[in-house]
Protein backbone atom coordinates (compact mmCIF):
# COMPACT_ATOMS: atom_id res chain seq x y z
CA UNK A 1 0.00 0.00 0.00
CA UNK A 2 0.73 3.11 -0.67
CA UNK A 3 1.61 5.83 2.45
CA UNK A 4 -1.96 7.65 1.19
CA UNK A 5 -3.51 4.22 1.23
CA UNK A 6 -2.21 3.47 4.67
CA UNK A 7 -3.67 7.19 5.79
CA UNK A 8 -7.29 6.04 4.22
CA UNK A 9 -7.60 3.54 6.20
CA UNK A 10 -6.14 4.61 9.15
CA UNK A 11 -8.59 7.31 9.04
CA UNK A 12 -11.56 4.90 8.31
CA UNK A 13 -10.71 3.08 11.46
CA UNK A 14 -9.87 6.41 13.62
CA UNK A 15 -12.48 9.32 12.69
CA UNK A 16 -10.39 11.74 14.58
CA UNK A 17 -7.01 11.33 12.43
CA UNK A 18 -6.30 13.85 10.19
CA UNK A 19 -4.51 13.57 7.22
CA UNK A 20 -2.45 16.65 8.00
CA UNK A 21 -1.37 15.32 10.99
CA UNK A 22 -0.36 11.83 9.63
CA UNK A 23 1.43 12.73 6.80
CA UNK A 24 4.29 13.77 9.28
CA UNK A 25 5.18 10.08 9.97
CA UNK A 26 7.03 7.72 7.48
CA UNK A 27 5.16 4.94 5.75
CA UNK A 28 6.99 2.53 8.14
CA UNK A 29 5.17 4.42 11.40
CA UNK A 30 1.62 4.59 9.87
CA UNK A 31 1.57 0.96 9.16
CA UNK A 32 2.91 -0.07 12.19
CA UNK A 33 -0.11 2.61 13.88
CA UNK A 34 -2.04 1.00 11.51
CA UNK A 35 -1.76 -2.43 12.50
CA UNK A 36 -2.04 -1.37 16.10
CA UNK A 37 -5.53 -0.21 15.46
CA UNK A 38 -6.74 -3.22 13.39
CA UNK A 39 -5.66 -5.19 16.76
CA UNK A 40 -7.79 -3.14 18.76
CA UNK A 41 -10.88 -3.22 16.60
CA UNK A 42 -10.54 -6.60 16.36
CA UNK A 43 -10.50 -7.31 20.10
CA UNK A 44 -13.41 -4.72 20.29
CA UNK A 45 -15.74 -6.75 18.24
CA UNK A 46 -14.55 -9.88 20.31
CA UNK A 47 -15.63 -8.13 23.17
CA UNK A 48 -18.69 -6.76 21.72
CA UNK A 49 -19.73 -10.33 20.17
Amino acid sequence: MSKYEIIDCIMEINKTARQEFLDQFSKEDLDLYLEHLMEVDLEEISLCA
